[in-house]
């Protein structure tokens, strides 16, 4: 891929910072209180799902308004939580605060090899969302720079495992540099402050810092996992009908978002407050939606590279913990059964 990008319209970090770092705002409600049982089953009143912008289906359902509009007859009330990065939306799941939550692969391998009960139910995208960034001043050009170092990163996100990667590639132990743990938006500012001289970055924070400068001095889309859509195990097993309708909602998404692409960087745009045409590169040059939803081998091949890495890190205790994860993490069966056209459009 050209790594060559056209100039766009500076903006000031500040701006950037407060737009893209949403707030996880938790809403209490445990995955066991969605649902009121009945003699028949149970009856969900309550569908709690994250959006997120490094998630862009995401973003187009829930601009576009389509979980409401189909769920409102059946009574079933939407809320959208903020997700920040992968790490937050593990721990909304895990807390059982979202039902339905979006992150990259490597951080649902994390999360259920650590003993979340998650399933994918949906791959969303193959993006290009990660690279190692850095700013002059810092002497860093090459991987090999890096020793003696310190680097933001996200832990528990693929930026992480970009980093770690990254590091394995140029044969640099990862005790030779200082990994800073800061979220992906605070990860930009300390680079661009100097308090680190490297950031594992993630679009589309990462778009914008280029535009202000910032050079992605390694990138390699073979060490990005794919964007997974991830559903409490005991939300599928109370509510397999409203996990469907979300699978049919991001599979319409889909079919919308690839036929209107420059709609789509809008609304990413809108939502992460950038220029349109960071969100055009982000969307159209980064970002490949045009994938096999179902979670499967392609996926797991990216991961059996990754898990490893987990357990040299001291992430994940065994390998073993890895092998049944990915034995039992995958669940393509909404995938299967998906029907777009179900869904209603909004009024």
């Amino acid at each position: 891929m050209n790594s060559t990008r056209s100039p766009f319209a500076r903006r000031t970090i500040a701006s950037l910072a407060l737009a893209a770092t949403g707030t996880l705002a938790l809403t209490g409600c445990l995955a066991g209180e969605n649902a009121a049982s009945t003699e028949e089953g149970s009856t969900a009143t309550e569908l709690n799902i994250d959006f997120a912008t490094y998630n862009p289906l995401s973003l187009v359902i829930k601009d576009q308004g389509w979980l409401e509009a189909d769920l409102e007859d059946e009574g079933v009330t939407v809320n959208w939580i903020q997700s920040a990065g992968s790490n937050k939306a593990n721990e909304a799941l895990r807390a059982g605060a979202v039902d339905v939550g979006s992150t990259a692969g490597s951080a649902a391998l994390l999360a259920r090899s650590n003993g979340s009960p998650i399933k994918t139910i949906d791959i969303y995208s193959q993006p290009e969302w990660s690279a190692m960034v850095t700013v002059e001043g810092t002497g860093i050009e090459n991987l090999e720079d890096l020793r003696g170092k310190s680097i933001a990163a996200t832990k528990g996100t693929d930026p992480y495992f970009f980093l770690i990667q990254s590091l394995e590639s140029a044969g640099i132990d990862p005790s030779e540099v200082t990994v800073q743990n800061l979220q992906h938006a605070d990860g930009w500012a300390a680079l661009n402050n100097g308090s680190v001289d490297a950031w594992a970055g993630l679009d589309p924070i990462m778009a914008s810092a280029e535009q202000d400068g910032a050079n992605l001095f390694f990138r390699n889309i073979d060490f990005n996992t794919y964007g997974f859509l991830n559903a409490n195990e005991e939300f599928l097993e109370e509510s397999p009908e409203l996990a469907q309708t979300v699978v049919n909602a991001y599979e319409k998404a889909r079919q919308w978002a690839k036929e209107n692409p420059e709609e789509t960087a809008q609304i990413l745009a809108d939502v992460a407050g950038i220029d349109v045409e960071l969100a055009n590169a982000v969307i159209i040059e980064r970002t490949n939606l045009d994938v096999d939803p179902a979670p499967g081998e392609a996926q797991r091949a990216v991961l059996e590279k990754v898990g490893p890495i987990f357990v040299e890190t001291g992430d994940v205790s065994s390998q073993e913990q890895i092998d049944e994860a990915l034995d039992t993490l995958f669940d393509d069966s909404f995938v299967t059964d998906a029907d777009p056209d179900a869904i209603q459009a909004s009024s």
